[in-house]
């Protein structure tokens, strides 16, 4: 089994089909504009970071801004659409973290286009058996052989994997 990246904890709280595809390298995220604004967003919102925080390479996650001095993850996001599972991804790295011995980081989400930002406190013991249970039905569910059945969500129109879940026409429409 492949490592569970802060990804497919992301996409676990969003969808359980997309997540399973994702980990079986069926990707659709480059054809999308959606995902290549938010990527845009993160690469130009806070051009400053670069010098002021270090890239921290965790082996199966990559933190792009960490201020180790203060030991906080800084995670820009597009919108708060799918807060619940920034949320998740961003514990994720704090657990991360505490695996190799940082127990004590926070985190910071921002959110560029609201002007806005969502502080994340330490972990707490529930926090890691919450994430512990999330990541054994991520195993779960990745090891199925079969992908889990689609979802019908008003973001499902602007996710990449839209064509990929609604291919036959009028499919959405009349479920």
């Amino acid at each position: 089994m492949k490592p569970i990246t802060p990804t497919l904890v992301n996409l676990y709280h969003v969808c359980k089909r997309e997540m399973w595809l994702h980990a079986h390298s069926i990707t659709m995220e480059h054809t999308s504009d959606t995902v290549y604004e938010g990527k845009m967003i993160g690469e130009t919102s806070y051009p400053q970071r670069a010098t002021q925080y270090t890239e921290l390479d965790l082996g199966i996650a990559k933190i792009d801004f960490y201020d180790a001095q203060n030991r906080v993850v800084h995670e820009v996001k597009k919108s708060n659409k799918v807060e619940e599972a920034h949320l998740a991804q961003v514990k994720y790295y704090l657990y991360l973290l505490k695996q190799i011995g940082i127990s004590d980081a926070t985190a910071i989400i921002e959110y560029p286009k609201l002007r806005s930002r969502q502080e994340v406190a330490a972990l707490t013991d529930e926090d890691i058996q919450t994430i512990e249970k999330t990541l054994a039905d991520i195993q779960a569910i990745v090891q199925q052989d079969a992908c889990p059945p689609r979802i019908k969500k008003t973001f499902c129109r602007s996710c990449s994997y839209f064509d990929f879940c609604w291919s036959k026409e009028g499919e959405w429409a009349n479920e």
